[in-house]
């Protein structure tokens, strides 16, 4: 059993010893998911309510069983393995979730997140295993609540009101497309519970630039995600771009001029302290900044390559003015370009625009669900 202490601002909420206590509320279980983080699988299962859970080694098969008693499953029959885990399916008659293993592997607590169980399952010797086996108590125990504001993800449609954005040949004005691919994107987020979703513009009006970074800033939201659909000659496909005062290509610093109408307004909140450490801590922020921001660029040019046509070189850097907020990790999606016939017709396809908004769900619930509570809450 493992005691955790406190980090930062904040305890790592979800984990901790099992209390002596009253018996907790019966929880629903929902939102199960299992993705790869380098060599080892994180399991996230987001909690209504309050539920207690442990975690012990099985061999004959060799499995992890985590506990989960007195819960209401709504996490799906089946979970497909990655890394060390070769599959996963819930017995409600025993209230467990039997986690397959691949090769010999055990858990520790993964980031913690307000109302999931995060469980990160790494490979280990299989005499370590078998150790675990042999003590035969649980290698984890923990209670996690439903309670807390979930992390805030900013959806940012462009242009807007009098700036049409791109035009393409038919006709067909790039503000409405992001427009539409937003709102359908904020319902997909919505339904996975993982986060709340707003957008800084919900109908055909006018937001500068550095407003639409204000917004986001003024909400201390977790994400900020841009939504384009450009026109460039030559070029088809989706694409994202984070920010980079140098951009990557002539093509990205060609968009990010035809895009900056404005620069980002306000200061931001740092400690009272010397200008030097001011520069400091700034400097420090912008790279904890950048480092989520590509980490999101990494799971979108992932998921959408599996749903649609891309951009050579998908992810690329520029300096645009609404990825500048130095504490929020943000990244641009270009759905495809209007000057391209092709994706022009695509992208007036509702068919279409929800293979871009499964694909950029998934990306947003990944980086949700590999990001410590502690970046997510600013």
């Amino acid at each position: 059993m493992i005691v955790l202490p406190s980090i930062g601002r904040r305890s790592l909420l979800g984990f901790g010893l099992m209390a002596a206590a009253s018996p907790l509320r019966a929880a629903s279980l929902t939102d199960a998911s299992l993705a790869g983080v380098g060599d080892r699988a994180r399991l996230v299962i987001a909690v209504q309510g309050e539920q207690r859970w442990t975690l012990r080694a099985e061999a004959s098969p060799t499995r992890l069983v985590l506990a989960l008693p007195g819960s209401t499953w709504r996490g799906g029959a089946n979970l497909r393995g990655t890394g060390p885990v070769s599959g996963m399916r819930y017995v409600a008659a025993d209230d467990a979730l039997l986690v397959d293993l691949a090769r010999p592997a055990l858990a520790r607590p993964g980031p913690a997140q307000a109302g999931h169980i995060v469980i990160d399952i790494s490979p280990v010797q299989a005499s370590r295993y078998a150790a675990a086996v042999r003590a035969g108590r649980e290698i984890l125990a923990g209670t996690a609540r439903g309670t807390g504001p979930l992390p805030l993800v900013v959806l940012d449609p462009g242009h807007g009101g009098r700036d049409p954005g791109a035009i393409g040949a038919t006709g067909v004005h790039e503000k409405r497309i992001v427009l539409a691919t937003a709102l359908e994107l904020k319902r997909r987020l919505e339904a996975m519970r993982s986060c709340r979703v707003v957008l800084t513009r919900t109908r055909d009006v006018f937001v500068p630039l550095a407003d639409r970074v204000e917004f986001a800033r003024r909400r201390e939201a977790a994400l900020f995600l841009s939504i384009h659909a450009d026109s460039a000659p030559g070029a088809r496909g989706a694409s994202v771009y984070t920010l980079s005062e140098t951009a990557s290509d002539a093509m990205s610093e060609a968009l990010a001029r035809r895009e900056n109408r404005a620069d980002l307004a306000g200061g931001l909140r740092l400690p009272s302290v010397s200008p030097d450490v001011q520069r400091i801590l700034l400097s420090l922020m912008r790279q904890e900044t950048r480092a989520g921001s590509s980490r999101l660029a990494r799971h979108a040019v992932r998921e959408l390559g599996e749903q649609v046509q891309l951009l050579p070189n998908t992810h690329r850097e520029a300096a645009f003015v609404v990825l500048k907020s130095p504490e929020i990790p943000s990244a641009l999606v270009e759905l495809g370009f209007l000057s391209d016939p092709r994706d022009e017709a695509a992208l007036q396809q509702a068919s279409h625009r929800a293979r871009l908004t499964l694909a950029l769900s998934r990306a947003v619930k990944q980086w949700l669900d590999s990001t410590p509570l502690q970046a997510q809450a600013g």
